[in-house]
């Protein structure tokens, strides 16, 4: 395993809700009441030995999402699979970007954060609440309002596609992010109880009540930007994000998970993760890079996560013809 890995112990500041758990199971039952309705379509590439998806689901209230998926050509069932969302700011991209995981033998399905980057899932429904001009505080008066409770929403039915589809073996699905990416992927292991394993690289999302005096950086400056503008609105935003927070899901997580940062961090600090992933409620692997910042570990990082699901995700070598059923 590449970089330092550790024990961490840094308590956290973040409050936990009283309704924490019944808000979450009303939000998830409310989003799985409504038909999944997956949609997977071929999608024509130069592509040799990966086979690229176009996928559509049906998100927080009932919103089509979109999604690639990419998986070793000529696969057969049932395979490993992986859901992703990529950094803040950032949809699903281009169909070609980052085959690594399908090239390693899994079902990757990276999926849209509604309404961001270049991302095809431009309807967030959104309900005209504050905000400091970004995502992160777009309705933070209400937690039933947040961004982030529909795209949670989201991703735990990216976890429910993932798993309908017959190539994939419903029980070796594992979730994988980095940045908000990181974010999301924890909020997954803590909703979604049976998920297999999880890796996750610098955390945004966080320890939330402290970011926005640890870190001057974007997107974390649009929260400091929105305490300061809307004084009297501070501890109502601040009781919202204890919702979202990525420690109070982390406790909640029980899959083996790989977890990764830099230690000059200054986009997600340490301060921030270090505590997240001090109350993982599952077995985890920690690795530190005490002298990088965001990207933590780079390709050294990726080459642990491929070494990591290998060994608890255990994925096969790619069999022959079995895409032809997701034609």
């Amino acid at each position: 395993m590449h970089g330092d890995v550790t024990t961490v112990d840094v308590p956290t500041t973040q409050t936990e809700p009283e309704d924490f758990d019944a808000f979450w199971a009303e939000t998830i039952a409310e989003t799985r009441s409504l038909p999944l309705d997956v949609a997977v379509a071929p999608h024509p590439t130069r592509l040799t030995q990966i086979d690229v998806f176009d996928v559509t689901f049906r998100g927080f209230g009932g919103t089509p999402i979109r999604a690639w998926l990419r998986v070793p050509h000529g696969s057969a069932a049932p395979l490993p699979g992986l859901v992703q969302f990529f950094g803040y700011g950032n949809g699903r991209g281009h169909a070609l970007r980052d085959l690594r995981w399908a090239a390693a033998g899994y079902a990757h399905l990276v999926v849209d954060a509604r309404g961001q980057g270049h991302g095809d899932t431009d309807d967030d429904h959104a309900d005209g609440g504050p905000s400091a001009g970004g995502f992160l505080t777009r309705g933070l008066r209400s937690p039933y309002e947040y961004y982030y409770r529909r795209v949670y929403a989201d991703a735990v039915r990216a976890v429910d596609a993932l798993r309908s589809l017959d190539l994939v073996d419903p029980g070796r699905v594992g979730v994988v992010g980095a940045s908000q990416g990181g974010g999301i992927a924890l909020a997954i292991a803590g909703l979604v109880p049976d998920i297999a394993a999880a890796i996750v690289q610098a955390p945004f999302l966080c320890e939330l009540d402290r970011a926005a005096t640890l870190s001057t950086e974007h997107p974390y400056s649009l929260l400091t930007q929105y305490l300061a503008d809307r004084r009297g609105d501070a501890a109502a935003a601040l009781d919202t994000l204890r919702y979202f927070d990525g420690v109070n899901h982390a406790k909640r997580a029980t899959a083996p998970a790989l977890l990764s940062t830099g230690m000059i961090d200054g986009i997600a600090p340490p301060e921030t993760v270090l505590p997240a992933f001090t109350a993982y409620g599952g077995t985890s692997t920690v690795v530190l890079w005490p002298h990088n910042g965001h990207e933590a570990g780079g390709d050294l990082d990726e080459e642990n996560a491929l070494a990591f699901a290998a060994e608890h995700l255990a994925a096969r070598a790619p069999a022959a013809s079995g895409t032809d059923s997701l034609r």
